[in-house]
């Protein structure tokens, strides 16, 4: 859609510092149109405004609903309809609030400045709300569309919502020195998988990350520092963009066999109760011959056979999610060998803070075996090694 005309460009920011615009009218083409935003991925409605001096034209974002009701009077004129009839405000100076320049950044640090009758700015990209003695997220925060970094850092929140994954922008989560104490596994399946690049949980009381935590798949950097993990996810090994990993000072023996999948920049584990490990301190768990559900299972993960709760019950798909992978490639489920290895992490990272004080890069690493078979053929790897 384009149209003639002569336009005028107010800077709107002019009227904050008491300035008036001394603008001229030029000849112009008004567009409107969609164009892809490529931080959000997402397709917006703009105005394009093209000139005898600027023939590439300058692009100015446009609120969908006020265009509609713009374009709406517009085409009620144009038909002829009567004054009295249109949907028409009375022509009067703008305010300053309605020619400013929307606001995208916001930060509060003290109890005192936190908004409690006035709605947070629509237009807010960045939100930071610390110090706020906050025992829940706010909901007016979650009405915040077009949100990339929520900062909620220094609270005293003990949950979140599950409609934070409705934040469908949202790439920076912080929720350091809070106290959660578990991760919803709703918001491992909302929107936050395909938006989610930074998450810090930092100093708070979790144990664990459920096993659905690994589909945010967009995770580059995470943070776990200073909780009371006892465990990391299972398929840690799945976050193939992960790039920055902290979990130091919490109650980690191992790490799973997943682990091995990485390929982190930094990495830093400093401060966890690691267990020695010995490759002859092993659990067998293994049954001859093998039940026909675990032969199943194994063969389903391994010929990588799609399968959902509306295929198989929804205990067997748990299971197919925790599934180990064998040293020799193939996976095994309820039956196995389990034992721990030595593990050196700059062979998953580039950068290592040291595990402990001593100056040691090595860890145990949870290692299984499908059969007698592959844990001999291990066994004898080890022997002839330290020969």
């Amino acid at each position: 859609m384009k149209l003639q005309c002569e336009v005028e460009v107010i800077n709107r920011i002019l009227p904050t510092f008491g300035m008036r615009n001394r603008g001229k009218a030029a000849r112009a083409v008004l567009s409107i149109g969609r164009h892809l935003d490529k931080t959000t991925k997402i397709q917006n409605i703009y105005l394009m405004i093209c000139t005898l001096k600027d023939k590439a034209g300058c692009k100015y974002k446009a609120d969908a609903n006020n265009l509609k009701n713009f374009l709406s009077a517009a085409r009620l004129a144009h038909r002829g309809s009567e004054v009295d009839a249109l949907p028409l405000t009375a022509l009067a100076p703008a305010r300053t609030r309605d020619v400013e320049k929307p606001k995208s950044k916001m930060s509060i640090t003290s109890k005192k400045d936190y908004p409690l009758t006035s709605c947070f700015p629509y237009s807010l990209e960045q939100l930071q709300v610390s110090y706020c003695r906050l025992s829940r997220v706010d909901m007016r925060m979650l009405t915040l569309r077009k949100l990339r970094k929520l900062d909620l850092s220094n609270n005293h929140i003990k949950k979140l919502p599950a409609t934070i994954g409705d934040l469908c922008c949202l790439a920076e989560l912080v929720l350091h020195n809070n106290h959660l104490e578990t991760f919803s596994t709703a918001l491992c399946q909302s929107t936050l998988q395909h938006s989610l690049q930074y998450l810090d949980l930092g100093q708070n009381k979790l144990r664990a990350l459920p096993i659905q935590f690994c589909q945010l798949r967009e995770l580059v950097h995470l943070k776990v520092d200073d909780n009371e993990m006892l465990r990391l996810p299972v398929k840690i090994g799945q976050l193939s963009k992960l790039r920055f990993l902290s979990a130091a000072r919490n109650q980690l023996p191992y790490l799973p066999t997943d682990f091995r999948r990485l390929s982190l920049e930094n990495l830093d584990l400093f401060g966890n109760p690691f267990k020695q490990p010995n490759p002859l301190d092993h659990t067998i768990q293994l049954k001859f011959p093998l039940t026909l559900l675990e032969m199943a299972s194994r063969t389903a993960v391994n010929y990588r056979i799609p399968y959902s709760p509306q295929l198989i019950p929804a205990h067997l798909c748990q299971d197919l999610d925790v599934s180990k992978t064998c040293d020799c490639g193939n996976a095994c489920l309820n039956f196995y060998i389990q034992t721990t290895v030595s593990m050196n992490l700059h062979h998953v990272s580039h950068t290592v803070i040291l595990v402990d004080n001593m100056g040691g890069t090595e860890a145990p690493v949870l290692c299984y075996f499908c059969s007698l078979t592959c844990y001999s053929e291990f066994l004898d790897k080890c022997l002839q090694r330290s020969r």
